[in-house]
């Protein structure tokens, strides 16, 4: 991600608009973390890029899709990609992290 995009993502989320949703979208993934026997990522800076990845899709969206993920459009397929995905588990599992890096082993 060039440095361009990563600056105007940054300017969306303001203290008005989703200061609050960014601190519980981290809680809310540390304990699901914990409870599956890891932990998010200690890279605060991605972890803070993909926060602005699942409230730039739940604004567009309406569902806290993961930012890795491409949203099709087809609800039973896009089910599975919202945040916690499907795939998480077995991505940390296998290559010690999920695809979009907010989960590590």
């Amino acid at each position: 991600m060039d440095n361009q995009k990563d600056k105007g993502a940054e300017r969306t989320l303001t203290p008005s608009n989703s200061e609050g949703k960014t601190e519980k979208l981290i809680k809310d993934s540390a304990k699901h973390a914990k409870t599956c026997g890891f932990k998010l990522n200690p890279d605060q800076k991605i972890v803070d890029r993909i926060m602005v990845g699942l409230l730039r899709n739940e604004k567009k969206y309406g569902k806290i899709y993961c930012p890795c993920r491409r949203v099709t459009g087809n609800e039973a397929d896009d089910e599975k990609i919202i945040c916690p995905c499907i795939y998480h588990k077995n991505e940390v599992a296998k290559d010690g992290k999920c695809f979009c890096g907010l989960f590590v082993g």
